[in-house]
């Protein structure tokens, strides 16, 4: 890493010190070292960074989509160039392992890869004769200034859920990252300068809540996406909307994964083991409850509680440790509060994570795996995003009561079912209430060229990130009729 002092933003092709006078401290979350500081912004920062979008937006709009692309090919290039680099930096300021880091960024780079095809993907269609001499067509077009509001989980993978389709499509770009993961996207930026796209197309504004209030006000935003917590999902889509906004706003989840007697039960443990303890839970695609059904209940207990407890809690960046620690002290703080919850709910606790002492630095903040069997279906534990190494047990009889359980939530970002019938897979796909399905899978996470699908609680909007709904999105649709009558072309 770098000696990271003071962090500063970027936009209309420079770097601009905050106008703001507020900083957070960035910090190791393995080892509490402080990292650098992070301004935490001002209106005024936000409108020097629209401004500089919106004056960039009419000459970008205007180039060639083939050449809008060029610039995406040669950020393929520096993202594999730096990836090493990128990784590092995501493990220090996060906690993940290297590996998870590692594999962060190729999804990174597999979004820039499908965005690149925007001059086929940007097409409209046209018919003739819709009348007798008329011919209608539609056509896309850019919106204008966009901005997306990403998390900590993913520093290196979510902004590009949205970066290099906005800007491929002909828009603007603002990215506001975590304030407590700014690192990654920090260099990231520093990486994109040698591009050397024109200034103002692609800017960095760091900040806090007064940041995001700014630009979910301002009159030059046309677009907002959002990852994060449900709560701020919600304000983030009300806000943003009463303003006349376009908005997608990804929220929490609470993922279930049905584990029937038929399925390979030790493919299967392993595979819900890597789900529910890889980045420390803390993915929106972490399986939070495991629904053993029948007789599946007694051997998946038994390996999961192996697996879970051989695990090897350490700083991401050894190369021997499987899961690190989470983001903050006072995430650590909820987490063990939420399992102390369970427990006192009736859940018994069959590993607890809380006490363990094999994290070595406790500096650090480290919980291991914790596993909470028989929760009561009444706990507020069995709809709460945990968002940490938790994986709750409950026991069904048939597959209809599994899926019941399951519907009872009120997310439905992804579930999972392990199974060899293909007519219990029909019937789980089919009845599901979650917009990512799983079968024998444990994170289903979509390719980039479809869409990132979560339902219910875990999703505000109607166009999600990824493949043709992030075309869709950032795009607005135009229909031109035209009639040229016979008589006017005498006159040429």
């Amino acid at each position: 890493m770098p000696n990271v002092h003071e962090l500063i933003h970027h936009y209309g092709g420079n770097w601009n010190r905050s106008r703001g006078s507020d900083y957070l401290d960035i910090v190791n979350p393995a080892t509490a070292e402080k990292l650098g500081r992070v301004p935490l912004g001002s209106r005024e920062d936000v409108d020097a960074t629209v401004r500089a979008a919106a004056e960039a937006y009419p000459t970008w709009r205007r180039t060639p989509p083939e050449d809008r692309i060029q610039y995406l090919f040669k950020l393929k290039r520096l993202l594999e160039d730096h990836l090493e680099e990128l990784a590092r930096i995501c493990t220090t300021e996060n906690g993940k392992t290297l590996g998870e880091s590692r594999g962060e960024l190729r999804r990174a780079i597999e979004n820039v890869e499908v965005a690149c095809g925007i001059p086929t993907l940007m097409q409209g269609y046209n018919l003739e004769d819709v009348a007798s001499g008329i011919d209608e067509i539609m056509i896309r077009q850019p919106l204008g200034v966009t901005v997306a509001i990403t998390p900590f989980n993913f520093p290196a993978m979510i902004p590009f859920w949205f970066l290099p389709y906005a800007i491929a499509c002909g828009n603007t770009f603002i990215l506001k990252p975590s304030e407590k993961v700014p690192l990654t996207a920090q260099r990231t930026f520093e990486i994109i300068e040698e591009l050397k796209l024109p200034p103002g197309v692609l800017n960095l504004l760091h900040g806090g809540k007064a940041v995001v209030n700014g630009l979910l006000e301002h009159p030059d935003v046309r677009a907002v996406s959002f990852v994060g917590s449900t709560p701020i999902a919600k304000y983030i889509y009300a806000q943003a909307a009463s303003y006349g906004k376009r908005v997608q706003c990804q929220g929490g989840a609470k993922n279930h994964v049905l584990i029937l007697p038929d399925a390979d039960l030790e493919t299967a443990t392993k595979i819900v083991s890597d789900s529910a303890f890889g980045c420390a839970g803390q993915r929106c695609l972490a399986v939070s409850v495991a629904v053993t059904v029948g007789d599946a209940q007694k051997r998946f207990t038994d390996e999961i509680s192996k697996l879970a407890g051989s695990m090897r809690v350490g700083n991401g960046l050894d190369s021997d440790v499987q899961m690190g620690p989470v983001i903050n002290r006072e995430s650590k703080t909820r987490i063990e509060g939420l399992i102390a919850k369970g427990a006192s709910d009736g859940g018994k606790v069959l590993l607890d994570g809380r006490s363990r002492k094999g994290s070595g630095n406790h500096a650090g903040n480290f919980l291991e795996p914790t596993l909470l069997d028989n929760v009561p279906p009444e706990s507020a534990l069995t709809t709460t995003e945990i968002f940490g190494p938790v994986l709750s047990l409950i026991h069904a009889t048939t597959l209809d009561e599994g899926i019941e359980i399951l519907s009872r939530s009120p997310f439905g970002n992804m579930a999972s079912i392990f199974t060899s019938s293909g007519a219990a897979a029909r019937k789980f796909r089919y009845e599901v209430p979650a917009g990512n399905i799983g079968v024998n899978i444990g994170v289903a996470a979509p390719m980039a060229y479809f869409p990132f699908s979560g339902w219910r609680d875990s999703f505000l909007g109607v166009l999600h990130g990824q493949g043709r709904d992030a075309i869709e999105f950032y795009t607005d649709k135009k229909v031109v009729i035209e009639r040229w009558p016979k008589e006017w072309s005498r006159k040429f």
